[in-house]
């Protein structure tokens, strides 16, 4: 099991193999990726579905998330904001080719984010990962934005509203990840190879 002062470590390694993929093996990534998410209703019929502007070589959305607007579904990026000291996420609709100016930490956001949109309004979220276990535990940057913002669902029988769809490169499981109280668990995950579900596995 990956305990938690191991995280670090295993972070760095992660991120270094994700850099290192060929433009080619992204491209076939992203197509895999499509094909997986596809497998879950949801994806396809959910309203408001949210995800991540891919950076450091994270698996990309392009793909999947192309066909949604024909569909009538909304995507949403994330935004970074402060509430009471601490840095969490709300959403806000974005189509592509539209503006995007970079936060504090680098990442794109929506420019013209006029409709801000809370987590718990969500349906389904894809949400960004260095590592996954089978039971839908995530190891994420260390930050904890998605933890704090989702809050809510600690406690509540899951699959919830909003579902967690973790992203990563099947390279990323994890036999096993050692939990903390604030972690927040998966409901699913989507590589470029399957759709994992980790509702009925939970420890």
């Amino acid at each position: 099991m990956t305990k938690l002062p191991e995280r670090r470590e295993l972070r760095a390694d992660l991120v270094q193999r994700r850099r290192e993929l060929k433009p080619a093996e992204r491209v076939a990534a992203a197509q895999g990726l499509r094909a997986s998410l596809e497998q879950l209703p949801e994806f396809l019929t959910d309203t408001h579905v949210a995800g991540y502007w891919a950076t450091g070589g994270e698996l990309p959305l392009n793909l999947a998330i192309a066909p949604l607007a024909e569909r009538g579904q909304t995507f949403y990026l994330p935004i970074v904001t402060k509430s009471g000291g601490k840095r969490r996420l709300t959403f806000a609709p974005w189509t592509t080719g539209e503006d995007v100016e970079s936060n504090e930490l680098g990442i794109p956001e929506p420019k013209a984010a006029q409709r801000i949109v809370e987590a718990d309004k969500l349906d389904l979220v894809l949400v960004p990962l260095l590592g996954f276990d089978r039971r839908g535990n995530r190891l994420g940057f260390g930050g904890g934005y998605y933890d704090r913002s989702f809050e809510f669902l600690r406690g509540r029988e899951r699959p919830a509203t909003p579902l967690l769809v973790g992203v990563g490169y099947a390279f990323q499981e994890i036999d096993a990840i050692e939990t903390a109280e604030w972690d927040i668990p998966l409901d699913y995950v989507a590589t470029e190879k399957e759709l994992i579900d980790c509702t009925g596995v939970k420890a």
